[in-house]
């Protein structure tokens, strides 16, 4: 399955900017970075369906909310970086 995480600095971001998307419609899961792609440090991500990338871009836009990083995970467990 093919999706999107969107990466936060905290938790208490990635729970505002699941809010927001809710908000919007957009289903969204906040769940622990991956090590492969959170650095140093631990850091939560919010998971959204592949579909409502643009939708939920422009949510996050309009409450003032800016990703640190986007991802797409593809079913093999890869991700590559996004570029907004």
């Amino acid at each position: 399955m093919v999706y999107y995480l969107i990466l936060c600095r905290s938790l208490t971001y990635a729970q505002r900017t699941a809010t927001a998307l809710e908000r919007a419609g957009i289903t969204a899961y906040i769940l622990r970075s991956p090590k492969r792609i959170a650095g140093e440090g631990c850091g939560y991500s919010v998971k959204i369906a592949e579909r409502n990338l643009a939708a939920a871009l422009l949510a996050l836009r309009r409450a003032e909310l800016t990703p640190k990083q986007v991802y797409l995970t593809a079913g093999d467990g890869s991700y590559r970086e996004v570029l907004l």
